[in-house]
C-alpha cells in the first residue's frame, strides 16, 4: 500500500509548535508522504522568502515526520498554489497553516474551504497567538 500524500500548505507558519505537533501526530497514524507548498510573496518575484522558508522549515517538518519532506515554492496566490500542487501531485489530504484569524488574510479569503471543495481532505492549523501561547 502506497503513503498517504499529504500537501501543507504554509509561510510564517510553516515551523510553528502545533503544525509540528500535527504533522507528527499524522505520521504516526500510518504511512505518509509529505510536500511543504510555500506560496511566494507577490512582491518577492524571485522567491527569495519562499526559499528561505522552505529553508528553515523543512528539517524541522522532517525531524516531525519522522523521514524525508518534499518542498516547494508556488504562485502568490495561494489557492491557485494548492490548486496547481493538487492537479500536479496526486494528493491524498492538504493541511493548511495559518496565522490566527483576526490576521490572517488566507482565512479571510476561506482558503481551507476553496481547497476542501476541490475534492480534498483538509485540516487547519492555525498558530497561537500571544494571548494563546500565555493561556497554554
Amino acid at each position: 500500500m502506497s503513503p498517504t500524500r499529504v500537501l501543507i500548505v504554509a509561510h510564517r507558519t510553516a515551523a510553528t509548535p502545533l503544525l509540528l505537533e500535527r504533522v507528527r501526530a499524522r505520521a504516526a497514524e500510518g504511512s505518509c508522504a509529505f510536500t511543504l507548498l510555500v506560496p511566494r510573496r507577490y512582491w518577492d518575484p524571485d522567491t527569495e522568502e519562499s526559499a528561505e522558508t522552505l529553508e528553515l522549515a523543512l528539517p524541522l517538518l522532517e525531524e516531525a515526520a519522522g523521514g524525508h519532506v518534499e518542498g516547494r515554492i508556488g504562485d502568490s496566490d495561494p489557492f491557485e498554489a494548492v490548486k496547481h500542487e493538487l492537479e500536479a501531485g496526486g494528493y491524498d489530504e492538504v493541511i493548511v497553516s495559518t496565522l490566527p484569524e483576526r490576521v490572517s488574510h488566507w482565512l479571510r479569503r476561506d482558503l481551507p474551504s476553496r481547497v476542501q471543495a476541490l475534492g480534498v481532505p483538509v485540516t487547519v492549523v492555525t498558530a497561537a497567538g500571544r494571548e494563546e501561547r500565555a493561556k497554554t
